[in-house]
């Protein structure tokens, strides 16, 4: 198994990149949202891969984050949702759109994707409703201790405010980030939480 490919951006085509590693040029198929945030031709990447593997084809896909390589093997776990579907999904829709569709059951957000219709969204959205976690966004298993450790209530205050930031009409990812930059107190409530994530808008 290839778990990661770290090289030179060798070159891009419409849903593909080629990675030069000692001399050796490795096509790996990337989400449109990712490819937009990649360095310029010749510079060095790592891309976390996951290797599809068929009787009549061996094919790299490959993700920016971990976090994006996760969900991807979530949706290709789905069934009717094969790599190229799950790479169109995660195209249109970032690692935390996705989760926020899912735990809301936003069948609309995800059946925007092309191929994706409603059938195949609303399973989706069943499968994977009790394996994501909106926690995971506001604290990621990478970036070192979380603040439910410190704080057991600090994870559900925060997910909270996220979650009536989103009903007040806001967009999930700015919503996400509006919360994360608010610094807590021990004692906070969603309330106080909210109020201070609005004045980050």
């Amino acid at each position: 198994m290839i778990s990661y490919i770290r090289g030179n951006l060798a070159a891009m085509e419409k849903d593909k990149v080629l990675v030069d590693v000692h001399g050796v040029g490795y096509g790996i198929f990337m989400p449109e949202r990712s490819m937009g945030l990649l360095p310029q031709i010749g510079s060095e990447v790592k891309l976390h891969t996951y290797l599809n593997v068929r009787e009549d084809v061996m094919q790299l896909f490959g993700f920016l984050t971990r976090d994006d390589l996760a969900i991807f093997k979530l949706l290709i776990g789905v069934s009717g949702i094969g790599p190229k579907g799950g790479l169109g999904i995660l195209s249109q829709l970032s690692a935390d759109d996705l989760r926020f569709a899912v735990l809301s059951g936003d069948v609309k957000a995800i059946s925007a994707t092309p191929g994706i219709g409603k059938k195949t969204a609303e399973k989706l959205i069943i499968e994977l409703k009790d394996k994501l976690d909106l926690d995971d966004m506001l604290h990621p298993a990478d970036e070192g201790v979380s603040a439910a450790a410190v704080d057991p209530g600090a994870t559900s205050v925060q997910a909270e405010a996220v979650q009536a930031l989103v009903a007040l009409g806001y967009g999930s990812t700015e919503s996400l980030k509006a919360v994360k930059k608010v610094k807590l107190d021990d004692d906070a409530t969603v309330e106080e939480v909210l109020k201070a994530a609005l004045k980050n808008f």
